[in-house]
């Protein structure tokens, strides 16, 4: 099989260039984000450490075989992005709900992360404007106001732009803050500042057998950089198949590493305390807490114009097949030109911003994406892995073995999609 994916072609789109080394701390990148401050608070609704990370290890194998096949079906499709590979082996309906998944899926993740942005926001204001607890604190420093004024000053200015090259020079600070806020929660753990002298109550067993179970929306959420796994494959010089595997293995080893450290170390410091966001549950006026808000809050700020910008191109790929349908090449305006791109910008970032301000508590997102994502992370490469090893001559019982994994992989995917979105829609309820 790496002889036949070795010979396919490159697809058009793509530019190779990009390293091994590249591909690696692009994933890092990409899967070491906003998932990581909910991790402590998964390990508590798992019942333990041990439920909690025996799921994430057996979840690991299909996170690490996801990207595989994503890689695979790539050079088989001929195709460059995700969706273009999931429409060109599944056929158009399969596509459009890709497409579909993908918008929803961007959009709850853009509303994730206005949360988290509003969530360190109202600390860094209690800090820097402290007061006594009977006394109401300035209009100015209501999470609305604060959250709505970055919105539009910041946000928007950054996400209205055709391309999005310039911020590869702060993709970086979004690893950087996680590794730092990883190391802080272990420090933190060891040395137990005066704050954090209670001990903290565990919880002995999991409430029940299917306690472990709501930890897989935390992991979908954490470990999601599938969307971006075309790309980055059919960007890479070596595209060998064993080879991206490798790449795969590495970039999903060391997040599990770093995402253990802070579920581990954060269950353990606050127990059945913990918030949904970490940083929320450490006192507002240490200082390297403070740090690691700042730096997790600039971060995300960098990141959301990335997730804006895929979310617009699908939108804008999708009304331009529609216009072509319906009224001719001839009356078809540039989708990516100022009178198009703007107003899909501008109601974007409306549209999450109204959500992230009414959803009281990012728990009830988490459930949400971590849902979706599983289309992302298992169903739709099952289904890819099932159309392209159709399509491929090779021996009947590997073969008969890959298909069987692919629908081992749908149905897991659905299983948990279904679990986590019940789940959630019954807790907003």
């Amino acid at each position: 099989m790496d002889r036949k994916v070795l010979e396919k072609p490159v697809p058009e789109d793509a530019s190779p260039g990009l390293s091994s080394l590249g591909a690696v701390f692009i994933l890092l990148k990409s899967a070491l984000g906003a998932g990581l401050l909910n991790f402590p608070w998964a390990f508590h609704q798992a019942g333990g450490v041990a439920p909690a990370f025996l799921v994430e290890l057996v979840s690991l194998v299909f996170l690490i075989s996801g990207l595989v096949i994503l890689g695979y079906a790539a050079s088989v499709s001929g195709q460059a992005t995700y969706q273009g590979v999931v429409r060109g082996l599944c056929g158009p309906a399969i596509g459009k709900l890709c497409e579909a998944c993908f918008i929803v899926n961007l959009l709850m993740i853009s509303v994730a992360f206005l949360r988290v942005i509003g969530d360190q926001l109202e600390k860094l204001c209690d800090f820097l404007l402290p007061g006594a607890p009977p006394a109401p604190q300035p209009w100015y420093t209501d999470q609305r106001f604060t959250l709505t004024l970055l919105s539009g000053l910041v946000i928007l200015p950054l996400s209205v732009p055709r391309e999005i090259g310039f911020q590869k020079y702060t993709s970086i600070l979004g690893t950087l803050a996680a590794c730092y806020l990883a190391l802080v929660i272990v420090a933190q753990y060891y040395l137990r500042p005066q704050d954090l002298a209670g001990e903290p109550h565990l919880a002995s067993s999991p409430s029940s057998w299917t306690s472990g179970f709501s930890v897989f929306p935390t992991i979908c959420f954490g470990f999601q950089c599938h969307e971006a796994a075309v790309s980055i494959y059919c960007s890479m010089r070596n595209r060998g198949l064993a080879h991206w595997a490798l790449v795969s293995t590495l970039s999903l080893l060391g997040c599990c590493l770093v995402y253990s450290l802070t579920g581990v170390y954060g269950f353990l410091t606050f127990g059945t305390e913990v918030s949904a966001d970490i940083l929320m549950s450490y006192p507002g006026n240490d200082g390297v807490i403070i740090v690691a808000r700042v730096l997790f809050a600039i971060s995300i700020v960098t990141v959301y114009p990335i997730v804006l910008f895929l979310g617009r191109s699908v939108m804008q790929d999708f009304w331009r097949r529609s216009c072509c349908c319906v009224c001719g090449p001839q009356a078809l305006a540039d989708p990516s030109g100022t009178w198009v791109r703007l107003p899909l910008t501008v109601l974007w970032v409306t549209v999450t911003l109204a959500m992230a301000l009414f959803l009281p508590d990012l728990s009830e997102i988490i459930g949400i994406i971590g849902g979706i994502s599983s289309f992302f992370i298992f169903i739709f490469p099952g289904l890819c892995l099932i159309c392209a090893v159709s399509v491929e001559p090779m021996e009947p019982r590997v073969k008969c073995c890959l298909e069987a994994w692919g629908v081992v992989s749908v149905l897991l995917g659905t299983f948990i999609f279904g679990q986590s979105t019940v789940a959630a829609v019954l807790e907003l309820l």
